[in-house]
C-alpha cells in the first residue's frame, strides 16, 4: 500500500483538529498556519489539502481574524478511509481501475480475487480507525494486535 504525501498530511491535519477539538481551546477554529507548524507540513500545500477536506465534508472553514478550520463532525465519526477517499479517491486501484473491473485470463485469473481481498483488508483497518482514535493514541485492539507483530515492521 502506498499513501501519497497529500494523504499523510490530510490525516495529520485531521488528527491535529481532533486533538484541538477535545483540548483546552475547544470549539475555536484552528488556522492553517497553526496546523502546519504543529505537524511540520508545508503551509501552501496544507491550504490546498484543507480545501479538499472542506469540499469533501471533513472540515468546515471560516475566514477572517477569528477564522480557521474545525472538523465538520465529531472525530469519532470520521474514519481514516473517508479522509483517504476524499484526498486520493477509492482505496485500491490497479492501473487506475477498480479490481472488480479487471479482466484477467488463464493462470492470472486469481489475481483479481487477491486485489479484491487486499482492498477488503485495507478497508477493514482504515474504516475501523477514526481520526479520534489517532488523536487520542488509542487504536482499536485489532490494529494494535497487527502492529505488535514484529513481521509487520519489515
Amino acid at each position: 500500500m502506498r499513501l501519497s504525501a497529500r494523504v499523510d498530511y490530510a490525516l495529520r491535519a485531521a488528527a491535529e483538529l481532533a486533538a484541538t477539538a477535545s483540548g483546552p481551546g475547544r470549539g475555536r477554529p484552528v488556522t492553517a498556519d497553526q496546523i502546519a507548524r504543529a505537524q511540520e507540513i508545508p503551509p501552501k500545500f496544507l491550504e490546498s489539502i484543507l480545501l479538499q477536506l472542506r469540499r469533501g465534508g471533513i472540515v468546515h472553514a471560516q475566514r477572517g481574524p477569528e477564522g480557521g478550520y474545525w472538523l465538520a463532525r465529531p472525530a469519532e465519526e470520521i474514519s481514516l478511509a473517508e479522509v483517504i477517499r476524499v484526498i486520493d479517491g477509492p482505496l485500491a486501484h490497479v492501473r487506475g481501475q477498480r479490481p472488480e473491473q479487471l479482466g484477467y485470463h488463464g493462470p492470472a485469473r486469481a489475481l483479481q480475487e487477491v486485489w479484491i481481498a487486499l482492498r477488503a483488508s485495507e478497508r477493514e483497518i482504515l474504516e475501523l480507525v477514526s481520526v479520534a482514535d489517532v488523536a487520542a493514541g488509542t487504536l482499536p485492539g485489532r490494529v494494535t494486535e497487527l502492529a505488535a507483530d514484529p513481521r509487520a515492521w519489515i
